[in-house]
C-alpha cells in the first residue's frame, strides 16, 4: 500500500535515529507551517468581513498576517532543506563527470551549511537582539519575538545540511548521478 503524497513519510524502524530526528523535525515543520497558513487564511477572512461588511476593519489582522508569512516562510524553507525538495539549478553539475559532480555536491552543501550557520543563525540572531526593543504599532509585541524566527531556522537548516552532507559523503560515487533526477 503506497503513502498519501501530503504525508511526512514515517521512519522504518531500520532507520537511524537522525533519519528519525529528520522525519519527526519535518511533520512537526509540515504542520506548524500547515496551521499557520490556515491561521493566516482566516485573519484574511476576518478582515475582509469587517472591512466591507462591518465597515470598521479590524487592523490588527494586517500586521499579525504579515508576522505569521515571515514565520511559514521560514518554516517551510526548513521543511524544504529537510526534505531536500527546495529550489535548485542543476544544469552545471549535471553535465559532470561523477567524482566531479559528487565534489560540487559536497562543495554546495557546505557552502549552504555556512550560510545557514553564518547569516541566519548569527546574522538572525544578532538582528533579533538589536530589534528586542522595537515594539510592533498594533500588536504591542516585541520585534526581537518576530525575527527570532531567523536564527531558529538557520540552525534547522544547518542540521539538515549536517544530514544531508552525511548522505552524500556516505553514498556510492555513482549515486550522485541520479541525486538530481
Amino acid at each position: 500500500m503506497s503513502e498519501a503524497p501530503d504525508t511526512v513519510p514515517s521512519a522504518d524502524p531500520g532507520t537511524g535515529p537522525l533519519e528519525r530526528l529528520r522525519s519527526g523535525l519535518s511533520g512537526v515543520l509540515l504542520w506548524a507551517s500547515v496551521a499557520l497558513l490556515a491561521a493566516m487564511t482566516a485573519l484574511v477572512l476576518y478582515q475582509v468581513f469587517t472591512r466591507y461588511v462591518l465597515g470598521t476593519p479590524a487592523a490588527f489582522t494586517e500586521e499579525l498576517v504579515r508576522y505569521a508569512l515571515i514565520w511559514v516562510s521560514f518554516l517551510a524553507a526548513t521543511y524544504a532543506f529537510l526534505q531536500r525538495e527546495h529550489m535548485a539549478l542543476t544544469i552545471v553539475k549535471d553535465r559532470l563527470p561523477a567524482p566531479l559532480r559528487r565534489a560540487v555536491g559536497v562543495g554546495i552543501e557546505l557552502l549552504v551549511l555556512a550560510l545557514a550557520v553564518l547569516v541566519l543563525g548569527i546574522g538572525g540572531a544578532m538582528l533579533a537582539w538589536s530589534s528586542r526593543g522595537d515594539v510592533s504599532a498594533l500588536l504591542g509585541i516585541s520585534r526581537g519575538l518576530i525575527y527570532l524566527i531567523v536564527p531558529i531556522a538557520g540552525i534547522g537548516i544547518a542540521l539538515a545540511q549536517v544530514l544531508n552532507l552525511r548522505e552524500a559523503l556516505r553514498a556510492p560515487a555513482d549515486a550522485a548521478r541520479t541525486e538530481g533526477e
